[in-house]
């Protein structure tokens, strides 16, 4: 279904990294620390108002199509027994982090650098690891790990695959608690139900693009050519993705995008400091939102308030990232100091975008 070079791939391309996407991290860990939610639909939100955004949703929110990004109001809606917890603090976030990460690393070493966020990592397989049957043992030992270590309700989706392009996909198709292995003798086919958006890089704004280029499937992104690619993308990335397609692990790439941001002219009842905040932390978290679905780090977050009478801003420097969580603690930081009146819009601005 593709063309004749695959096969010379699949010669050499063994199992290489694993991928642990925490299922509903937030959520979960919520869960854990009260037993009363186990088994019922919990949304977690920096702030629960109902022009917030849930950031988590547990196993049993998502049956109803909460998930992240909606807003709060609307998630009520579709599950009218949601429990919405507001997570101001997300001290007890960062404790699980590190027990998890102490958990996993008696299976296999865990470098900081392959730690992608507060809840997805990956490591790196050597030796026999490599072998289907026992990069699997060691995904069910970690599954295990997780339930003895840190808890019953804390689940994670693995993904196996020769890089951690593929690893990653490979997390995301079978949730929650799932483990999906991609071999280079699997390719394409295990992948040809997906949608183009499936894939981490593919955005809507992508997806146009490749669409414009005769690319609207999957199977047609895996049929098209290093040249076909290169020109669809608009860069050498189209031509990295041949390669990643096929299992090679690339040298991480240099963004093309400088920044990335939302901004908005409130309407009457917003236009106080309380209105002003709400609005800031939804820009945010759809900010924060794009940042993951490109795969990207933020270094630098610019915030203003633009008033009548009087404007303020900040700009704050980062550790990479794309955690909603860190980067509503920082905006809570800066927050204190703010200095405007008579607000009319608002707006957050991610700079210094790098790879993960």
């Amino acid at each position: 279904m593709v063309d004749k070079r695959l096969p010379e791939w699949q010669s050499g391309r063994q199992l290489g990294y694993l991928f642990l996407d925490l299922n509903g991290y937030f959520a979960s860990v919520e869960q854990q620390l009260n037993p009363a939610l186990r088994g019922r639909p919990v949304a977690v939100t920096p702030v629960n108002v109902d022009s917030g955004m849930i950031i988590a949703a547990s196993s049993e929110a998502k049956r109803f199509g909460v998930k992240c990004g909606v807003l709060v109001g609307d998630a009520k809606i579709m599950c009218p027994d949601l429990i919405v917890v507001p997570a101001p603090k997300h001290g007890h976030y960062v404790e699980f982090h590190e027990k998890i990460k102490d958990s996993l690393r008696k299976v296999l070493p865990l470098e900081d650098d392959d730690v992608q966020s507060i809840d997805e990592m990956f490591f790196r397989l050597l030796g026999t690891e490599r072998t289907p049957k026992v990069a699997c043992e060691i995904a069910k030992e970690m599954k295990a790990r997780l339930r003895e270590d840190v808890g019953e309700c804390i689940t994670a989706s693995v993904g196996i695959a020769p890089n951690t392009f593929l690893a990653k996909l490979a997390s995301d198709m079978q949730k929650p608690d799932g483990l999906v292995v991609l071999t280079t003798a699997d390719l394409p086919d295990a992948v040809l139900g997906l949608r183009l958006t499936d894939f981490c890089g593919i955005n809507r704004r992508m997806k146009v693009r490749l669409e414009g280029h005769g690319i609207l499937t999957v199977d047609q992104l895996y049929k098209a050519t290093r040249e076909e690619l290169r020109a669809a993308f608009g860069s050498k990335t189209g031509e990295d993705w041949w390669y990643l397609l096929r299992g090679m692990q690339m040298e991480k790439p240099q963004t093309a995008r400088k920044s990335l941001g939302h901004s908005h002219v409130l309407s009457p009842e917003f236009r106080s400091e309380k209105g002003c905040h709400e609005v800031l932390l939804r820009l945010l978290q759809k900010a924060a939102a794009r940042l993951r679905r490109e795969g990207l780090f933020a270094e630098t977050m610019h915030v203003y308030v633009k008033g009548k009478r009087r404007s303020w801003e900040a700009n704050i420097r980062l550790t990479p990232t794309s955690d909603t969580m860190q980067l509503h603690d920082r905006l809570k930081e800066v927050w204190q100091n703010r200095d405007f009146a008579l607000p009319i819009q608002v707006g957050i601005t991610f700079y210094d975008l790098v790879p993960p």
